[in-house]
Protein backbone atom coordinates (compact mmCIF):
# COMPACT_ATOMS: atom_id res chain seq x y z
CA UNK A 1 0.00 0.00 0.00
CA UNK A 2 2.90 2.31 0.86
CA UNK A 3 4.47 1.38 -2.64
CA UNK A 4 1.66 2.20 -4.28
CA UNK A 5 0.87 5.91 -2.65
CA UNK A 6 4.02 6.50 -2.70
CA UNK A 7 4.56 6.40 -6.66
CA UNK A 8 1.37 7.66 -7.18
CA UNK A 9 1.86 10.47 -5.30
CA UNK A 10 5.49 11.19 -7.11
CA UNK A 11 4.53 10.82 -10.10
CA UNK A 12 0.83 12.32 -10.89
CA UNK A 13 0.00 14.60 -13.43
CA UNK A 14 -3.04 16.30 -11.69
CA UNK A 15 -4.20 18.26 -8.32
CA UNK A 16 -6.33 17.49 -6.04
CA UNK A 17 -9.84 17.07 -6.82
CA UNK A 18 -8.62 17.83 -10.50
CA UNK A 19 -8.98 15.50 -13.67
CA UNK A 20 -5.44 14.21 -14.72
CA UNK A 21 -3.81 10.98 -16.96
CA UNK A 22 -1.83 9.64 -14.44
CA UNK A 23 -4.15 9.47 -10.77
CA UNK A 24 -3.82 6.15 -9.66
CA UNK A 25 -0.90 4.00 -8.44
CA UNK A 26 -0.62 0.26 -8.17
CA UNK A 27 1.75 -1.95 -6.49
CA UNK A 28 2.17 -6.31 -6.59
CA UNK A 29 4.00 -8.27 -4.35
CA UNK A 30 5.46 -11.29 -6.25
CA UNK A 31 5.83 -14.84 -4.11
CA UNK A 32 9.31 -14.17 -3.86
CA UNK A 33 8.54 -10.98 -1.75
CA UNK A 34 9.68 -8.33 -4.20
CA UNK A 35 7.54 -5.43 -5.39
CA UNK A 36 7.07 -3.49 -8.48
CA UNK A 37 4.41 -0.58 -9.02
CA UNK A 38 2.95 1.04 -11.65
CA UNK A 39 0.76 4.02 -12.59
CA UNK A 40 -2.23 4.08 -14.72
CA UNK A 41 -2.29 5.89 -17.95
CA UNK A 42 -5.97 7.18 -18.59
CA UNK A 43 -7.40 7.29 -22.15
CA UNK A 44 -11.07 7.26 -22.80
CA UNK A 45 -10.27 4.15 -25.29
CA UNK A 46 -9.61 2.18 -22.25
CA UNK A 47 -6.46 2.80 -21.27
CA UNK A 48 -4.40 0.41 -18.99
CA UNK A 49 -5.16 0.51 -14.90
CA UNK A 50 -2.65 1.11 -12.50
CA UNK A 51 -3.14 -2.54 -11.43
CA UNK A 52 -2.04 -4.44 -15.08
CA UNK A 53 0.85 -1.92 -15.66
CA UNK A 54 2.35 -3.17 -12.49
CA UNK A 55 1.68 -7.13 -13.62
CA UNK A 56 3.39 -6.03 -16.67
CA UNK A 57 6.24 -4.12 -14.67
CA UNK A 58 6.50 -7.21 -12.67
CA UNK A 59 6.78 -9.34 -15.51
CA UNK A 60 8.77 -7.27 -17.41
CA UNK A 61 11.48 -8.07 -14.47
CA UNK A 62 11.16 -11.95 -14.17
CA UNK A 63 8.02 -12.46 -11.44
CA UNK A 64 6.15 -15.27 -12.34
CA UNK A 65 3.76 -16.06 -9.79
CA UNK A 66 1.94 -13.15 -7.59
CA UNK A 67 0.84 -12.56 -3.87
CA UNK A 68 -0.86 -9.88 -3.51
CA UNK A 69 -1.83 -6.60 -5.31
CA UNK A 70 -3.21 -2.95 -4.21
CA UNK A 71 -4.28 0.23 -6.18
CA UNK A 72 -4.76 3.66 -4.33
CA UNK A 73 -5.64 6.68 -5.49
CA UNK A 74 -3.25 10.05 -5.43
CA UNK A 75 -3.19 12.68 -2.88
CA UNK A 76 -4.22 10.61 -0.08
CA UNK A 77 -7.77 9.41 -1.67
CA UNK A 78 -6.93 5.91 -0.16
CA UNK A 79 -7.46 2.49 -1.40
CA UNK A 80 -9.21 2.00 -4.85
CA UNK A 81 -11.05 -1.36 -5.64
CA UNK A 82 -10.16 -2.60 -8.91
CA UNK A 83 -12.71 -2.14 -11.89
CA UNK A 84 -14.73 -4.96 -13.19
CA UNK A 85 -11.93 -5.78 -16.48
CA UNK A 86 -9.33 -5.92 -13.93
CA UNK A 87 -11.30 -8.29 -11.90
CA UNK A 88 -11.80 -10.47 -14.69
CA UNK A 89 -7.84 -10.35 -15.46
CA UNK A 90 -6.83 -11.32 -12.30
CA UNK A 91 -9.19 -14.24 -12.00
CA UNK A 92 -7.81 -15.49 -15.78
CA UNK A 93 -4.46 -15.08 -14.96
CA UNK A 94 -3.81 -15.54 -11.04
CA UNK A 95 -7.08 -16.52 -9.66
CA UNK A 96 -5.11 -17.12 -5.96
CA UNK A 97 -3.53 -13.58 -6.14
CA UNK A 98 -4.64 -11.87 -2.75
CA UNK A 99 -6.32 -8.50 -3.59
CA UNK A 100 -6.44 -5.49 -0.95
CA UNK A 101 -9.87 -3.56 -1.14
CA UNK A 102 -11.32 -1.57 0.83
CA UNK A 103 -14.52 -1.91 3.34
CA UNK A 104 -16.46 -0.16 5.76
CA UNK A 105 -14.01 -1.92 8.92
CA UNK A 106 -10.95 -1.24 6.89
CA UNK A 107 -8.80 -3.02 4.25
CA UNK A 108 -9.53 -6.50 3.78
CA UNK A 109 -6.99 -9.03 1.58
CA UNK A 110 -9.52 -11.58 -0.29
CA UNK A 111 -8.60 -14.16 -3.03
CA UNK A 112 -8.93 -13.10 -7.03
CA UNK A 113 -11.13 -15.11 -7.31
CA UNK A 114 -13.91 -14.37 -4.93
CA UNK A 115 -14.05 -11.19 -6.43
CA UNK A 116 -15.76 -12.57 -8.99
CA UNK A 117 -18.12 -15.30 -8.06
CA UNK A 118 -19.08 -18.15 -10.07
CA UNK A 119 -17.23 -16.54 -12.74
CA UNK A 120 -15.77 -18.51 -15.66
CA UNK A 121 -11.85 -18.65 -16.25
CA UNK A 122 -9.88 -17.78 -19.57
CA UNK A 123 -6.68 -18.75 -20.73
CA UNK A 124 -5.14 -18.47 -24.38
CA UNK A 125 -5.16 -21.85 -24.65
CA UNK A 126 -8.67 -23.19 -23.95
CA UNK A 127 -10.45 -20.07 -24.40
CA UNK A 128 -13.85 -19.46 -22.15
CA UNK A 129 -13.80 -22.77 -19.28
CA UNK A 130 -16.23 -24.14 -17.48
CA UNK A 131 -16.64 -23.54 -13.97
CA UNK A 132 -13.68 -25.48 -12.33
CA UNK A 133 -13.45 -25.16 -8.24
CA UNK A 134 -9.89 -26.46 -7.86
CA UNK A 135 -8.61 -23.42 -9.54
CA UNK A 136 -10.03 -21.27 -7.26
CA UNK A 137 -8.33 -23.18 -4.11
CA UNK A 138 -5.85 -20.68 -1.92
CA UNK A 139 -2.45 -22.84 -2.63
CA UNK A 140 -1.33 -21.49 0.69
CA UNK A 141 -4.24 -23.38 2.65
CA UNK A 142 -5.21 -25.98 0.63
CA UNK A 143 -2.62 -29.02 1.21
CA UNK A 144 0.79 -29.42 2.65
CA UNK A 145 2.41 -26.06 3.40
CA UNK A 146 4.37 -24.38 0.75
CA UNK A 147 8.03 -23.80 0.87
CA UNK A 148 9.18 -21.71 -2.11
CA UNK A 149 12.56 -21.88 -4.27
CA UNK A 150 13.92 -19.83 -6.76
CA UNK A 151 13.40 -22.21 -9.69
CA UNK A 152 17.13 -22.12 -10.41
CA UNK A 153 17.47 -24.79 -7.40
CA UNK A 154 15.11 -27.57 -9.03
CA UNK A 155 17.33 -29.81 -10.36
CA UNK A 156 19.94 -30.28 -7.21
CA UNK A 157 16.77 -30.46 -5.04
CA UNK A 158 15.40 -32.76 -7.36
CA UNK A 159 18.65 -34.86 -7.52
CA UNK A 160 18.74 -35.11 -3.44
CA UNK A 161 21.91 -32.87 -3.75
CA UNK A 162 20.11 -30.06 -2.10
CA UNK A 163 18.97 -31.32 1.64
CA UNK A 164 18.69 -28.06 3.74
CA UNK A 165 17.28 -24.79 3.24
CA UNK A 166 17.82 -21.99 5.93
CA UNK A 167 14.84 -19.16 6.29
CA UNK A 168 15.07 -15.83 8.18
CA UNK A 169 11.66 -15.11 9.34
CA UNK A 170 9.39 -18.04 6.67
CA UNK A 171 8.56 -20.34 9.56
CA UNK A 172 7.99 -24.08 8.47
CA UNK A 173 6.32 -26.71 10.49
CA UNK A 174 7.95 -30.31 10.57
CA UNK A 175 5.73 -32.71 8.32
CA UNK A 176 4.64 -33.06 4.67
CA UNK A 177 5.30 -29.93 2.74
CA UNK A 178 5.43 -28.92 -1.33
CA UNK A 179 8.30 -27.55 -2.53
CA UNK A 180 7.32 -24.63 -5.22
CA UNK A 181 10.14 -23.21 -7.46
CA UNK A 182 8.34 -20.47 -9.06
CA UNK A 183 9.41 -20.75 -12.83
CA UNK A 184 6.62 -20.53 -15.62
CA UNK A 185 4.94 -22.57 -15.25
CA UNK A 186 5.90 -23.52 -11.26
CA UNK A 187 6.86 -26.63 -10.42
CA UNK A 188 5.60 -28.61 -7.60
CA UNK A 189 7.50 -31.05 -5.50
CA UNK A 190 6.44 -33.33 -3.01
CA UNK A 191 8.67 -33.54 0.41
CA UNK A 192 8.74 -34.02 3.70
CA UNK A 193 10.47 -31.76 6.53
CA UNK A 194 11.99 -34.08 8.65
CA UNK A 195 14.35 -31.66 10.96
CA UNK A 196 13.99 -28.14 11.92
CA UNK A 197 17.17 -26.35 14.13
CA UNK A 198 16.74 -22.77 15.15
CA UNK A 199 20.05 -21.06 15.50
CA UNK A 200 22.11 -17.56 15.34
CA UNK A 201 23.21 -16.61 11.42
CA UNK A 202 26.72 -16.77 13.30
CA UNK A 203 26.25 -20.30 13.79
CA UNK A 204 26.23 -21.76 10.97
CA UNK A 205 28.42 -24.33 9.85
CA UNK A 206 29.81 -25.58 7.22
CA UNK A 207 28.30 -28.96 6.90
CA UNK A 208 24.51 -26.86 6.93
CA UNK A 209 26.44 -24.98 3.40
CA UNK A 210 27.18 -28.60 2.16
CA UNK A 211 23.77 -29.62 2.45
CA UNK A 212 22.54 -27.05 0.68
CA UNK A 213 25.22 -27.46 -2.51
CA UNK A 214 27.67 -24.83 -1.01
CA UNK A 215 31.28 -25.75 0.27
CA UNK A 216 31.76 -23.03 3.74
CA UNK A 217 29.68 -21.44 5.99
CA UNK A 218 30.70 -17.97 5.07
CA UNK A 219 29.50 -19.03 1.61
CA UNK A 220 26.15 -19.66 2.62
CA UNK A 221 25.98 -16.20 5.24
CA UNK A 222 27.16 -14.18 2.01
CA UNK A 223 23.79 -15.89 0.07
CA UNK A 224 21.92 -15.37 2.86
CA UNK A 225 22.85 -12.01 2.68
CA UNK A 226 21.56 -11.73 -1.16
CA UNK A 227 17.80 -13.33 -0.20
CA UNK A 228 17.98 -11.15 2.93
CA UNK A 229 19.54 -7.98 2.83
CA UNK A 230 18.92 -6.88 6.33
CA UNK A 231 20.19 -10.16 7.99
CA UNK A 232 22.97 -9.88 10.59
CA UNK A 233 25.31 -11.98 12.51
CA UNK A 234 22.77 -12.34 16.03
CA UNK A 235 19.51 -12.67 13.80
CA UNK A 236 18.26 -16.10 14.28
CA UNK A 237 17.29 -18.64 11.15
CA UNK A 238 15.54 -21.67 10.80
CA UNK A 239 17.86 -24.72 8.95
CA UNK A 240 15.60 -27.41 7.43
CA UNK A 241 16.24 -30.65 6.76
CA UNK A 242 13.94 -31.96 4.08
CA UNK A 243 13.55 -35.24 2.09
CA UNK A 244 11.72 -35.22 -1.37
CA UNK A 245 9.34 -37.69 -1.97
CA UNK A 246 8.99 -39.74 -5.35
CA UNK A 247 5.53 -37.78 -6.82
CA UNK A 248 6.59 -34.67 -8.63
CA UNK A 249 4.29 -32.03 -10.84
CA UNK A 250 3.72 -29.13 -12.61
CA UNK A 251 1.03 -26.71 -10.91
Amino acid sequence: MELARRTVDAHTDAGPGEDGIHTMGAAVMAADYRMFAGVNLYHFTGGPCAELVALGAARAQGARQMRCIVAVGNHGRGIIGPCGRDRQVFVDYYPTMRVIVPTPAGPRSVLAADLMPLTQRWTPEAGMNGLDPSLYQDPETAGPPIIRFNPRYLEVVRSGAKTRTTRFRDPVQPGPARLVFESDPEVVLSADVTHIRRCLVSELTDQDAQAEGLRTATELREGLKGHYPDLAGADEVDVITFQVGDRTGIA
